[in-house]
């Protein structure tokens, strides 16, 4: 399950933090979009500390699909007067991004590419007209057309030319060892677990002062509501295959109607590597392993000559209204978030780095600053989701304290995971490839919603708000801060 990207290039070597000390920013999170927010504030003169609790560039960003354009599936018709201050900062990033590229000076497989979003029906094609002429008017070079370079008949798609892929490790590798010799520190394996204005406190029980807290942990780690309910995660499959460079379609492509994305990447002997996405799901829900296999008959339907090399996967959070939450943490003056970015990392991450750098420093801001600012509010606009968020919530919670667990101890095979009940109490169990069990609570320790078992991954996540714990407990990625407590079964 490990990425082509994380496959290719080498882990990271940083300390985890064990002595208190003080900087003017802490960035929280080592991700795509912590990484380019440190480094503008670094270039911007500020003392850096960057925390991250597992490695660089390995959660989501070490899984992305790394697609940098500013045409965002189909948003630009449904953000109205918005569009053109999207359009301006989506493509300003491009544009950062291509320089930092530059400025690093490091071989990151840039490539530039038209990006597509397409539809197989004739209904979302007629939507996809209205989008390329709301793309067009927002200041994209966007148009409709009817065919596509892939293997297989669309009914239309928008076209935005000038766009761009690359490696996203190579690229974040290069932008860290920069972000050091600016002298910002990095520190690994440094899970933050308490918060106060102008302090953080990491597992090890050192901590850091600043002024200053920027959070981008994906879901939000500072324990407040003021986002939970604004953020619905989801996660993302993905295989990858070599097929030969004849093959390549030659552009990046997402589906508005059948959830598949698809591009490729340099590979070796010349050839390249096929990386196509979709099976998007809510994280807890079942049959992960069965997604995969509809993905991957999808790919060698489609692209024969593909057999599936690669399987890994991604998790991202969507705002309530579509568009990313950068700025100010609501409730706090000098705590900021870059969050909700709707599996658009890539630019997103570059923009919310340039934005807050701005904001920090306060040398100027953007046209689009309000835009993406956490305390605006659009009622009419996030209420569907909001509703569909709450009413997971309430239903994950109330599955603590009613209704059936799955099935019994004895019934689950070797590799099998499922919520249970010992001695009355509802039980993630998990049986080895030995078979050995091992059992802990299956109420995740963020706001208590019951959790669900990964047969691909075998992991427990949780559905409300996204976070995952491995078999015997341990926190892969938060909000959850605190491991799932063990369960011992009464003699």
């Amino acid at each position: 399950m490990t990425s082509y990207w994380m496959r290719t290039t080498a882990r990271g070597d940083h300390p985890a933090l064990r002595e208190d000390t003080t900087a003017d920013v802490v960035v929280v999170g080592g991700g795509i979009a912590g990484l380019c927010t440190a480094w503008e504030l670094a270039r911007a003169g500020r003392r850096v500390v960057l925390l991250e609790a597992g490695r660089i560039a390995e959660a989501s960003t070490g899984n992305t699909t790394a697609k940098v354009t500013a045409l965002h599936g189909a948003k630009y018709a449904d953000l109205g007067d918005r569009a053109g201050l999207y359009a301006q900062s989506q493509t300003d990033a491009l544009a950062r991004m291509s320089a930092a590229a530059g400025t690093l000076g490091v071989d990151c497989e840039w490539e530039t590419r038209d990006a597509y979003t397409y539809a197989v029906g004739d209904d979302a094609a007629q939507s996809l007209q209205r989008e390329a002429r709301a793309a067009a008017e927002a200041g994209l070079p966007a148009e409709f057309v009817t065919t596509t370079p892939l293997p297989y008949p669309v009914a239309g798609a928008v076209r935005v030319s000038g766009q761009a892929q690359f490696h996203p490790r190579k690229f974040l590798l290069a932008l860290t060892a920069d972000l050091i010799r600016l002298g910002a520190r990095v520190f690994e394996d440094s899970r933050v677990v308490e918060f106060a204005e102008g302090h953080v406190t990491v597992s090890s029980g050192a901590g850091v002062a600043a002024p200053d807290i920027v959070i981008t942990t994906g879901f939000p780690v500072w324990d407040r509501p003021e986002l939970f309910a604004r953020l619905t995660p989801k996660r993302e499959l993905v295989v990858a295959a070599a097929i030969p460079a004849s093959a390549d379609p030659g552009g990046m492509f997402l589906g508005v109607d059948d959830d598949r994305s698809v591009r490729t990447a340099p590979y070796e002997g010349g050839q390249r590597l096929l990386i196509v996405t979709g099976e998007t799901y809510k994280p807890g829900e079942a049959g992960v392993d069965e997604r995969y296999a509809r993905l991957t008959d999808w790919m060698t339907t489609h692209f024969p000559a593909a057999s599936a090399d690669f399987r890994w996967s991604a998790q991202d959070y969507t705002a309530t209204d579509g568009v990313p939450f950068v700025g100010p943490y609501p409730g706090h003056d000098h705590v900021w978030v870059a969050t909700g970015f709707g599996a658009w990392g890539m630019t997103n991450a570059m923009m919310a780095g340039a934005l807050l750098t701005a904001r920090i420093t306060g040398d100027g801001q953007p046209p689009w600053a309000g835009l993406y600012d956490p305390r605006r509010l659009h009622p009419l606009k996030e209420a569907p989701s909001l509703a569909r968020n709450a009413f997971t919530v309430t239903r994950n919670l109330v599955g603590e304290r009613i209704g059936s667990p799955d099935t019994t101890v004895d019934k689950l095979a070797p590799g099998q995971g499922a919520v249970v009940s010992v001695d009355g109490t509802r039980t993630a169990a998990f049986r080895d490839d030995d078979g050995e069990l091992h059992l802990v609570s299956a109420t995740c320790t963020h706001q208590g919603c019951v959790v669900g078992f990964n047969d691909a991954e075998r992991t427990w996540d949780c559905p409300c708000h996204g976070s995952r714990f491995g078999v015997d407990g341990e926190v892969l990625q938060g909000p959850a801060i605190s491991a799932l407590k063990p369960v011992t079964p009464k003699a």
